[in-house]
């Protein structure tokens, strides 16, 4: 389900951007049909993602015939990066990404988040394998829009973003797995990476009902394995431009995490601050205004510090369109990063001549067994065994 984005977790995530941000999100849709929506909602999800399977056909069929120059340097970048997820991340090695399918459109899914007019947690809607998430995914984007307006008729707080790839968390290897899309194909070498190595991590490790885990989790093996892919193969040029890019994730991701928390304060119940709702209000549109005031000078200090003008439309829009909803949403893919990155380096530290990735991925997957409450109390005290029993 997971898979990747907003913006301050590195994605065309939200609005997305389908690639005008220079950080990409993944975020995936649940294909298992099942629980709360209706017939309706069963068969677009069950016909959008057979349509993209039946698309695909194995890379090695389009690197034969005579495609594009461009698609086909992609197809083999794009095996080189999985050979190295399964060989140097110790990530799943099965069928997902040695297909490949031209699906005729800009995104595969829309997902639609929502969230009240006084609160960042996002509506839920539940599956009955997948569990419950904070987001619904669509593969019309027609069919997105109408939910969003229903939402937004009950009073919430809605947002709608296309996504690029989504994950069957390995349920649907046996029919030939994640493919490689079109939507994502010709991202640029460091996000390609990132992308599938978000989306295979999503195949490693599920906890049923926490979006928040599954998303950081994900997102802490995309970037942590993005820096090792840039760091080995990257030109000097590309990893110049990767740090640049990099550096600016961050800066956007702390602007973003300080609006978050001074919305959430605001937004608490206990909170000190006025509490009614039209003096909560009043502060919220004043944080909101302070965030894109913010986010204007830091902008003007890119383009300014760049050598060359930088395509910033991707976060242009984000923080344009930016709500609780959106806010709620950005919150699932970098809240616990660095709980996770915290994890990782415990075990990197043991090695060699263990992997890290190995220990980690037990970790994950016991923490991911654990009650919610406890899964986050152990993931952010550090208090599981880090010990390396092989």
């Amino acid at each position: 389900m997971p898979g990747a984005a907003t913006p301050g977790s590195d994605a065309n995530r939200l609005g997305r951007l389908a690639r005008a941000l220079s950080f990409p999100l993944y975020v995936c849709v649940p294909v298992a049909l099942g629980g709360c929506a209706d017939l309706g909602y069963y068969l677009q999800s069950a016909q959008g993602h057979l349509g993209v399977m039946r698309a695909a056909r194995p890379v090695d069929d389009w690197l034969g015939e005579p495609a594009a120059p461009r698609l086909k340097s992609q197809l083999e970048l794009a095996q080189r990066i999985r050979r190295y997820a399964v060989t140097e991340l110790a990530l799943p090695d099965n069928s997902s990404y040695t297909r490949y399918a031209d699906i005729q459109r800009a995104a595969v899914v829309w997902n639609v988040v929502a969230a009240p007019e006084l609160s960042l947690t996002l509506k839920t809607w539940c599956f009955p394998v997948a569990g419950c998430v904070g987001y619904r995914g669509y593969f019309d984007e027609a069919g997105a829009r109408a939910l969003a307006a229903e939402l937004k008729s009950q009073g919430l707080e809605v947002s709608v973003y296309s996504v690029p790839a989504y994950s069957t968390l390995g349920w649907m290897n046996w029919l030939g797995g994640d493919p490689l899309l079109n939507t994502f194909i010709h991202y640029p070498e460091a996000e390609l990476a990132r992308l599938i190595f978000h989306e295979l991590a999503h195949q490693v490790a599920y906890a049923k009902n926490d979006t928040m885990f599954n998303e950081s989790f994900a997102t802490s093996v995309e970037r942590l394995g993005g820096n090792r892919w840039i760091e080995q193969f990257g030109s000097e040029s590309l990893k110049r431009q990767f740090n640049a890019n990099s550096e600016r994730r961050q800066q956007f991701r702390a602007l973003t995490k300080a609006t978050r928390r001074a919305l959430s304060s605001l937004y608490d119940p206990a909170s000190p601050q006025p509490a009614g709702a039209s003096e909560k209000i009043a502060l919220k549109t004043a944080a909101m205004d302070q965030f894109r005031a913010s986010y204007a000078a830091l902008r003007a200090h890119w383009q300014a510090a760049s050598e060359t003008p930088l395509n910033l439309a991707g976060y242009d829009t984000w923080v344009a369109n930016a709500n609780n909803a959106s806010f709620g949403a950005q919150a699932a893919y970098d809240e616990l990063v660095p709980q996770f990155e915290a994890l990782f380096n415990k075990y990197a530290a043991q090695s060699p001549p263990h992997s890290p990735w190995v220990g980690f991925y037990d970790a994950v997957r016991k923490l991911a067994q654990l009650p919610e409450n406890e899964r986050r109390k152990s993931l952010a005290d550090q208090t599981f065994s880090t010990t390396i029993d092989k």
